[in-house]
């Protein structure tokens, strides 16, 4: 028997609307494997869209092979990113998680692209299709209880995907692009709660650098008939460069990126 995909596109939002969690997919449809994953996004995005939802980009799951081995996946995933789940903020923001399942929260690097990708480009080139980067956190959350799930489970859940915060963009040009493509595979990034570091990381975690994993996702998505291409105007967040770490009311969030020269937004969780 083949995967409804149907059936599970309608699984998934009715679990994420009414905040509720179910078994990872992997452990009640047999078969269901990444490939199927796709097709259920495909028909949530679908929904979306027939519900007034606007695409404006993409983000990247576990391009950082550092935390595969402590969330059970061993591969990189993508999904679409909202208007209504992105926010542009230069300072501060807040963030009311009462209305998502297990949140977590990640600092990333997060690009606007002023051209289509190619697919596979190193870290230059991909920054030449580039107009700016920022600094972003992206709060994360598991309609599977735990946070157990396998790849397939994740990639169709919206990628995990609830809200991206993005901070004050940096223009990007021929005066800074090399040090830039640089500066994105070594910058030393320290993420604080309440004041306390309680995690680093490089930029080099993500599949070798932010830049870098722009042309992964552009072959990535070369690769599925039903992935639109990446395009201009695109907003594209790259993954974590630390662990995701729980989103708890009362909390504020902040990351150092040190080298890079961005400035993160404050995040206060409501």
């Amino acid at each position: 028997m083949g995967i409804d995909v149907d059936r599970l596109a309608d699984r998934l939002v009715r679990a994420q609307t009414a905040h509720e969690q179910i078994p990872p997919l992997t452990t009640t449809e047999p078969g269901f494997d990444v490939p199927a994953a796709y097709r259920v996004l495909a028909g949530i995005s679908a929904r979306r869209l027939a519900d007034g939802w606007v695409p404006i980009g993409r983000k990247m799951g576990f391009t950082n092979s550092t935390i595969w081995a402590r969330y059970r996946v061993s591969q990189p995933m993508w999904a679409p990113v909202w208007d209504r789940t992105v926010e542009f903020t230069a300072a501060s923001a807040s963030m009311r998680v009462d209305r998502f399942t297990e949140p977590r929260i990640e600092p990333e690097v997060v690009f606007k692209l002023r051209a289509p990708v190619p697919p596979d480009a190193d870290a230059v080139h991909a920054l030449e299709c580039v107009e700016w980067l920022a600094a972003g956190f992206e709060v994360v959350q598991s309609p599977f209880p735990g946070w157990r799930f396998a790849a397939a489970d994740c990639t169709a859940a919206f990628g995990l995907h609830a809200a991206l915060i993005v901070g004050e963009p940096r223009v990007i040009d021929s005066r800074n692009r090399v040090a830039l493509a640089e500066s994105l595979a070594t910058f030393a990034l320290a993420l604080s709660r309440d004041g306390v570091i309680v995690d680093r990381g490089v930029g080099a975690n993500v599949l070798g650098s932010p830049a870098r994993a722009l042309g992964y996702l552009a072959a990535l998505l070369a690769s599925q008939p039903l992935a639109p291409p990446l395009a201009a105007g695109e907003v594209v967040t790259t993954g974590t460069i630390t662990d995701a770490w729980p989103a708890i009311r009362r909390q504020t969030w902040h990351a150092d990126y040190g080298a890079l020269g961005l400035w993160a937004p404050v995040v206060t969780i409501e």
